[in-house]
């Protein structure tokens, strides 16, 4: 069973919030895991502004289609949740860690 790609979605590696060159520097400097978590955010960021942009669209009655504005903000809350289990994952393995050195 083969399935079409949804248009305006996109797959994303662990690397694909960061820029080129941090994305190769961090995996070498062990800064990998922060950028990531930072280009996430700044990715978090953008796409609640967008949705946020449609959404007074929408209200305003200036968005001709509505699915646009649907689309941005269920893909702003899906990141923001991602980002946070991603933050708490973390957390939980610092904290694990920390336990295991005491």
């Amino acid at each position: 069973m083969s399935f079409a790609p949804i248009a305006g979605v996109q797959a994303t590696t662990p690397t694909a919030f960061l820029p080129a060159t941090e994305a190769s520097a961090g995996a070498t400097n062990g800064n990998g895991f922060g950028l990531a978590l930072t280009g996430a955010l700044d990715n978090a960021q953008a796409l609640s502004s967008e949705s946020k942009t449609l959404a007074v669209q929408a209200v305003t009655g200036n968005l001709d289609d509505i699915h646009n504005a649907t689309i941005a903000s269920t893909r702003a809350q899906v990141t923001l949740e991602l980002v946070a289990t991603v933050r708490n994952k973390g957390v939980d393995a610092f904290n694990e860690i920390m336990r295991m050195q005491a």
